[in-house]
């Protein structure tokens, strides 16, 4: 039989509510086993009392997202002890604390220690209720009072990430606390529920699930949009971004690729690291960075002068005698020799300041893995360089500022347009 793990109560009086009952998640196909046996033992169990019933709740809550197990389900058995007394009380829909009415279904707020803390000093200025330092949060599943005295909420808490616990399962990598792609306002659904005094709760809570999917909705209240197993300690997928195949954080802005056949969107964190990893390669630690030179045309004017020949004024005191090219001797500037010396840069993101990079060329073998929260692993450009995306000029370009003290010769600070990680065009 498996209890719930209850969250910590905090040793100061003011802050304890007394609350008899706890929630236990026993096997119901355990339970069957048992009682078989006992019926088999027993020649008068028909008269005994009648054991307390395993329950199953139904999830209120359905993630987009999805758990390595296809069949998984956030339902969960349950039974309250002590049973009898549980059953006994009287359910509600709603209850009434303070003049403010709570009702079953509904988020609420629950104290903590950061609680009473600020009920001990209420001179102090109002902040907002959104860390993890502050009330919890917990959806109420049902309501049920003995008296106006005795009122209990069961509920199912949801989780700040800062409460990730270790061995946590995000797809494939095992994850505690917070994740790069976490909100400021965000939270997680679980099936780890409780009974609560409904004394403990100090203001009802607005909480929305988040569709990844529609890249229009904005998130200026509390919401969700991953779900936590407690039994399997995993999460369920969220929508993956970019070329890094990260998911969003809804706090930072992102640059969405032009290309109506790509219409991919970029982390702002992974064009500036692809943009200054190719910067340092083409400049590495002593190269000043030199703006390439436009090739002109002899149609653009006096700017373009072909070699004087032996009719033309001058050409006696300044061309000298023809010289015969054999074939063997002649030497081709391949096209693709001036590309490769000219710098080529990728698309990036946004976030108030982000970068741009080239393509990177495909590489055999095992792809490498990458740090959890990082787009990449090394960063040599520390220090030497540095990036933002203008996102305020159209099209968006990406502003690069050469940190190197001892470089002289070129310019210290350029723009280079932005393309896309992934389909390599250039963003208008």
């Amino acid at each position: 039989m498996a209890s719930s793990r209850k969250r910590a109560r905090p040793d100061v009086e003011e802050s304890q509510a007394e609350c008899p009952f706890v929630v236990t998640h026993p096997d119901p196909n355990e339970k069957d086993k048992k009682a078989k046996r006992r019926r088999q033992e027993s020649v008068d169990s028909q008269q005994q009392s009648q054991p307390p019933k395993i329950l199953l709740q139904a999830s209120p809550f359905s993630p987009l997202g999805k758990f390595k197990d296809a069949n998984n389900t956030m339902d969960r058995h349950y039974q309250v002890q002590p049973y009898r007394r549980w059953m006994e009380m009287t359910r509600y829909n709603s209850f009434v604390l303070n003049g403010v009415k709570y009702w079953s279904e509904g988020f609420i707020f629950v104290a903590n220690n950061s609680t009473i803390e600020r009920q001990k000093n209420p001179g102090e200025p109002v902040q907002p209720r959104k860390k993890s330092d502050d009330d919890w949060v917990a959806r109420i599943l049902e309501i049920r009072a003995s008296d106006e005295h005795h009122v209990y909420a069961r509920v199912y808490w949801m989780y700040w990430p800062d409460e990730l616990p270790p061995g946590s399962q995000d797809g494939k990598r095992f994850v505690q606390g917070r994740q790069s792609y976490h909100g400021q306002n965000e939270l997680i659904a679980s099936n780890h529920m409780d009974v609560i005094n409904v004394v403990s709760v100090t203001a009802s809570a607005t909480v929305n699930q988040w569709d990844e999917t529609n890249e229009e909705e904005v998130q200026q209240a509390l919401y969700w949009r991953q779900a936590f197993d407690v039994r399997s300690m995993e999460l369920s997928s969220a929508e993956l971004r970019c070329k890094c195949n990260r998911p969003e954080n809804p706090d930072k802005r992102l640059i969405g690729c032009t290309n109506d056949e790509c219409k991919r969107w970029m982390h702002d964190d992974c064009l500036i690291h692809d943009a200054l990893l190719k910067t340092h390669a083409r400049l590495g630690t002593d190269k000043p960075h030199k703006p390439a030179v436009p090739v002109k045309n002899e149609e653009d004017g006096e700017g373009a002068k072909r070699p004087l020949s032996p009719s033309e004024t001058g050409a006696a005191q300044t061309a000298q005698q023809s010289i015969d090219v054999k074939p063997e001797d002649q030497q081709t500037i391949k096209l693709a020799d001036v590309e490769n010396a000219l710098p080529k840069v990728k698309p990036e993101d946004t976030s108030n300041a982000s970068v741009i990079s080239a393509s990177e060329p495909k590489r055999r073998g095992r792809p490498r893995k990458s740090e959890p929260n990082d787009p990449g692993t090394a960063r040599p450009y520390e220090g030497l360089f540095e990036a933002v995306i203008k996102n305020d000029l159209n099209p968006p370009t990406i502003e690069i500022t050469d940190l190197r003290e001892n470089i002289t010769g070129g310019e210290k600070t350029w723009t280079e347009p932005v393309h896309c990680l992934l389909c390599g065009q250039e963003v208008h």
